[in-house]
């Protein structure tokens, strides 16, 4: 599992990460702590504390976690 960090501030947020994490072929996972939540669960993601960071865990190939990655820019924590 490959992971990084992200802040969703909206429910806006919410609705675009879950859309861009149900285009992957591969597993997401978003959690903070013990609980982790199939990120490509609308329902499943307000389950979260969203007014703490995030991180994502997917299960894929260096190459398809960079490209993941890089759609998810706009909600990664610097």
């Amino acid at each position: 599992m490959r992971e990084f960090t992200i802040m969703l501030r909206s429910v806006q947020d919410v609705q675009n990460f879950v859309s861009l994490a149900t285009t992957r072929p591969f597993s997401v996972l978003v959690g903070a702590g013990n609980k982790q939540i199939n990120g490509k669960s609308f329902m499943g993601m307000f389950c979260l504390d969203c007014t703490a960071p995030l991180t994502v865990s997917a299960d894929c190939d260096e190459e398809s976690f960079q490209a993941f990655r890089q759609a998810a820019r706009p909600y990664l924590i610097k």
